[in-house]
């Protein structure tokens, strides 16, 4: 039996058990009204990316265990470097004419205890760097989906619904009818919104300012194009009010 603290964490947190079940709704209703469109064939393909997605962010949700003993002990070898080094200095019997080259030799030890910190910082952002890049390759399958989808909405434009539309011998295939035609916008459009709660997988998974920045790139790429979807249903729907209103009058 689950606390109320539990449940309270369950809508903090994006489940990609429920993205991909929802991908898969999305793929069954694609296929029950569009069963030989291309859409449905992005629609399974966006399940797949779902799955991989939602495995590659757990996965990244570990620790690299072997990047960190491998800086672990380049750390340790550093340090007993330093103390080594440290332990042949001698501050005993120091004579004038070695004073100069004595505080020549310090200062370099300095310079050279400044850069190994540089280098030290370098190799603990090692993991964050491996994690990043393998989160890039993931949102580089992404953004191209959402491009895939948005080619898909591309040529389908609600004037083609107006009755003194005439289609020339090189336009595209279009859908005529008003409600199949707001519904499979509406599928491109639900399509967007899950490539973008896809990506933001990534963020929850790796606290990474770079990765954050990119998850939102890819959000509003897809909000964008979201946007685009929308606005050619709101021009059928307009154009649905039109000819209810003139139908009347026509009577």
């Amino acid at each position: 039996m689950r606390s109320g603290l539990d449940e309270q964490r369950e809508y903090r947190h994006l489940d990609p058990k429920l993205i991909i079940e929802t991908a898969v709704k999305l793929e069954q209703r694609v296929a029950a009204r569009f069963p030989d469109s291309g859409l449905r064939n992005v629609a399974t393909e966006l399940i797949a990316l779902s799955n991989d997605v939602a495995a590659a962010a757990k996965a990244l949700e570990a620790p690299i265990w072997w990047v960190r003993i491998v800086i672990a002990l380049a750390i340790c070898a550093g340090a007993a470097m330093f103390l080594f080094v440290g332990t042949i200095l001698s501050f005993d019997r120091i004579e004038t004419d070695e004073a100069i080259n004595f505080v020549q030799g310090i200062e370099a030890s300095i310079n050279t205890l400044l850069l190994a910190g540089l280098g030290f910082v370098a190799l603990t952002r090692t993991e964050e760097r491996i994690k990043r890049r393998r989160v890039f390759a993931d949102l580089h399958a992404l953004r191209s989906l959402v491009h895939v989808i948005d080619m898909h909405q591309l040529t389908k434009d609600p004037a083609a619904l107006a009755g003194d539309f005439k289609p020339t011998a090189q336009s595209p295939v279009r859908i005529t009818n008003r409600q199949d035609l707001t519904r499979y916008l509406d599928y491109c459009s639900e399509m967007l919104s899950i490539t973008g709660k896809l990506a933001a997988l990534f963020a929850q998974s790796v606290n990474d300012s770079v990765v954050v920045a990119a998850v939102n790139d890819i959000e509003g790429l897809g909000s964008n194009l979201s946007r685009k979807v929308w606005q050619k249903i709101t021009l059928i729907e307009a154009q649905s009010r039109m000819e209810a209103d003139a139908g009347p009058k026509q009577g």
